[in-house]
């Protein structure tokens, strides 16, 4: 059953996917491709946030194509279709690349994807993506857009909070993810690990989904003390593959 036919909706936050053909890799997007209970899932990747560049966008379909699905791509600087709303809402998941979130955004905003993408979510399209692609959907996010330094950015707001991705892949992100948050410049969120996921339904976290060995994500909130930290339970650890069965699903 796909998610559009139960009624929920589903955002899948990576902190940090490559799309290789690591084990690692392989899995999350197995795993993307199992929530939307389609045997050949149509999913297409917006790749804004990295200029769209065109070896990201290959790494892309060479990835999903391998997994059965029927990947596709939306490129705003030489758009392939003036119907922009009726493709991207055709799709069954959509998967957002890395890269400088703040221009992405602008971007959005300026073609209206902001509005699609919310449409997009409530019809029940699986959500994804990666570093860019995950802090999108918060309320606020901690960003490298600005060269020099990582800085809060206003988001989407779909999901509500703070998100910073490669908690544990860049020695800055999580000391400033937490600084943030104690002085109050930051929504309280989560911290994401690269080969983590956070999966949620509607907007509640549903699932905390490792493809990688003791890898996790973590809950700060704003605290007497500055930030406390708590990392999130019942990790789901992930191999190669990920049966259809373990898809989520709501009544």
């Amino acid at each position: 059953m796909s998610s559009s036919q139960t009624g929920s909706r589903h955002i899948i936050a990576l902190g940090g996917h490559q799309l290789l053909d690591e084990r690692e890799d392989v899995a999350l997007s197995r795993y993307i491709l199992a929530q939307t209970g389609a045997e050949q899932p149509r999913i297409c990747f917006l790749p804004q946030a990295s200029g769209e560049d065109s070896i990201y966008a290959l790494r892309f379909y060479r990835q999903f194509h391998g997994l059965g699905a029927k990947p596709s791509d939306l490129s705003l600087f030489q758009p392939h279709t003036a119907d922009i709303a009726d493709f991207l809402l055709a799709q069954d998941a959509v998967y957002v690349g890395g890269g400088n979130t703040k221009s992405m955004l602008a971007l959005w905003r300026e073609w209206g994807l902001d509005r699609i993408l919310r449409k997009a979510w409530h019809q029940g399209i699986v959500l994804a993506g990666v570093s860019a692609g995950a802090i999108c959907w918060f309320e606020q996010g901690l960003t490298d857009s600005i060269p020099g330094r990582l800085s809060p950015l206003d988001c989407l707001g779909f999901l509500p909070g703070s998100c910073s991705p490669h908690y544990d892949g860049e020695a800055e992100r999580r000391p400033t993810y937490r600084r943030l948050i104690a002085a109050g410049e930051l929504a309280p969120g989560y911290g994401i690990e690269d080969n983590v996921a956070l999966h949620f339904i509607d907007t509640s976290l549903g699932r905390v989904v490792a493809s990688r060995p003791c890898a996790s994500a973590y809950r700060v909130e704003r605290s007497p003390e500055g930030a406390s930290e708590v990392e999130l339970p019942s990790v789901t650890h992930i191999g190669q593959t990920v049966p259809a069965s373990q898809s989520i699903e709501t009544d």
